[in-house]
């Protein structure tokens, strides 16, 4: 309080405290007093004389309105004139109460701090509503992700500037449903009116996926997503929504996808290098049923010839060189499998099966090598989901190594299969080579890492790989005494991947 009478302060305070005010008044009278009280935070309100022997109500005024421009400020004076007071309201003042008319007093009060509560209550939600704004924006920019409203009524549409930006326009731009179709890739336009403009008829949520080519002929991949909404008019209905620039993550799928492609190609050529080692074996395993055959179609011939033909043995001969030549048709059919490209075909596969083919397919390679190999093969193994020709290219992948380890020396390659505590499916195929260091263990299955001096350091890597999309584990360890065991581990029923397109 700005007094300096006595009376009309305890008045004042008397008052206000009739009126059930709390008061803690605290008096000044001079320039210096009243700035010194402006330092204490616990003001509320400022009611002040017009004029005082060293000092006015108007410098106390401009003073309070550049150090506490929130706080009411009120003059209480006897001799404020009606012109000066509606100026002094007019620089800032909240309000003037003339002495003689003290009744306006508590009203004038009430409504000042009233006011001065909306305000800051005003100006905080103000302070919050930027705030969140502010993190929104930060938010859409590091997302990429901005906002749009849309109301097909009007074709009104709003934008946020992360959507201004994704669009490469500048802000002053009013946004149409024809500034998107041009910015959209020439293929996708007629994709994006269709759901545009079902979406204006059905009035339902839709999702977009397209491409946009900018100014300077670089691609952007987008995604919006809206949904409908009542507006202030409930007949009325607009679309909120959000879009993405994706071009990242689609760049990220494409990459994957090219080296997705460059295994599978790695994968191929892995399998027909392997044939070339397998010639010689295919070449014994094809002439022994054909020569079969041949035996087997000279006898028929001579039991027909005889003056009274044997029937009986002829058909027996028939028979068994149908089953010749139908084992060298499997033989052949096992093998082009391997030589085949395509997409993985994943069907129910009896490991046995496949651990007594390979073992028949590398025998010969195995006998030139001076290695025997033995199966230990657990009868009761359950079949597992999976690509038979890549268990094969697997399998074929370690034996061929354990061959090779034991090719100067008279050894031994023993493949077995069993079901683990753990309810997994387990081949092992252990040799009596020359052996891994426990570092060449896991370096092993590293693209390009070799112990071969021809090798390409391929095979154990794309195995790995194989086995691992099956949803298993291959990895290797050396023997206590020669040689190395190479283990890999599969689930009764492997997992498989389901992809989902976009609308392109």
């Amino acid at each position: 309080m700005l007094e300096d009478n006595t009376r009309d302060a305890e008045l004042i305070q008397e008052l206000l405290e009739a009126d059930n005010f709390v008061c803690e008044v605290t008096r000044v009278q001079t320039r210096a007093e009243f700035v010194a009280g402006l330092e204490n935070t616990g003001i509320d309100l400022i009611l002040a004389d017009y004029k005082l022997p060293s000092f006015d109500g108007l410098s106390a005024l401009k003073l309070a309105l550049d150090a506490r421009p929130d706080l009411p400020f009120i003059f209480v004076s006897g001799v404020l004139g009606e012109e000066v007071a509606i100026e002094a309201v007019k620089i800032g003042a909240t309000d003037y109460v003339v002495k003689s008319r003290l009744s306006r007093l508590v009203p004038s009060v009430q409504r000042a701090l009233r006011e001065a509560r909306e305000r800051t209550e005003r100006k905080k939600a103000e302070e919050a509503l930027r705030r969140n704004e502010m993190y929104l924006a930060e938010a859409q920019r590091l997302s990429r992700t901005g906002s749009f409203g849309w109301d097909p009524g009007n074709g009104e549409i709003h934008w946020s500037d992360e959507t201004y930006r994704i669009f490469e326009c500048e802000p002053t731009i009013r946004p149409t449903i024809q500034l998107v179709l041009d910015r959209t890739h020439p293929d996708d336009r007629m994709c994006l009116r269709q759901i545009i403009d079902r979406a204006s008829i059905e009035r339902s949520e839709f999702t977009a996926e397209h491409r946009l080519l900018m100014a300077d002929g670089s691609v952007k991949y987008v995604r919006a997503v809206a949904h409908p909404s009542t507006g202030e008019d409930p007949d009325s209905i607009v679309f909120v929504g959000a879009v993405t620039d994706i071009t990242e993550r689609k760049r990220a799928e494409e990459e994957r996808e090219r080296l997705r492609q460059l295994e599978a190609d790695l994968a191929h050529m892995n399998r027909v290098s392997m044939m070339g080692e397998l010639a010689a074996s295919l070449a014994h395993e094809i002439k022994q049923p054909i020569t079969s055959a041949v035996i087997n179609a000279q006898t028929c011939t001579n039991w027909l010839r005889r003056d009274a033909p044997d029937l009986t043995k002829a058909s027996k001969a028939a028979w068994a060189m149908v089953a010749a030549v139908t084992r060298a048709g499997g033989i052949i059919d096992r093998v082009s499998s391997l030589y085949r490209r395509g997409t993985p075909e994943r069907e129910l596969v009896d490991l046995n099966e496949i651990v007594r083919e390979m073992s028949v397919l590398l025998g010969d390679t195995a006998n030139r090598n001076a290695v025997s190999i033995r199966t230990e093969l657990d009868p009761g193994l359950p079949p597992t989901t999976a690509d038979r020709v890549q268990l094969q290219q697997v399998l074929m992948n370690l034996m061929l190594n354990g061959i090779e380890s034991m090719q100067d020396t008279v050894g031994e390659l023993t493949v077995a299969s069993k079901r683990t505590e753990d309810g997994q499916l387990l081949i092992s195929v252990s040799d009596t080579g020359i052996g891994l260091s426990v570092d060449e263990a896991e370096r092993i299955f590293e693209a390009f890492f070799t112990t071969k001096p021809q090798g390409t350091g391929m095979g154990l890597s794309i195995s790995r790989r194989i086995i691992e999309s099956h949803g298993g584990h291959l990895w290797a360890s050396p023997n206590t005494g020669r040689g190395a065991t190479f283990q890999l581990t599969l689930p009764v029923e492997a997992t498989t991947l389901v992809r989902s397109n976009s609308c392109r």
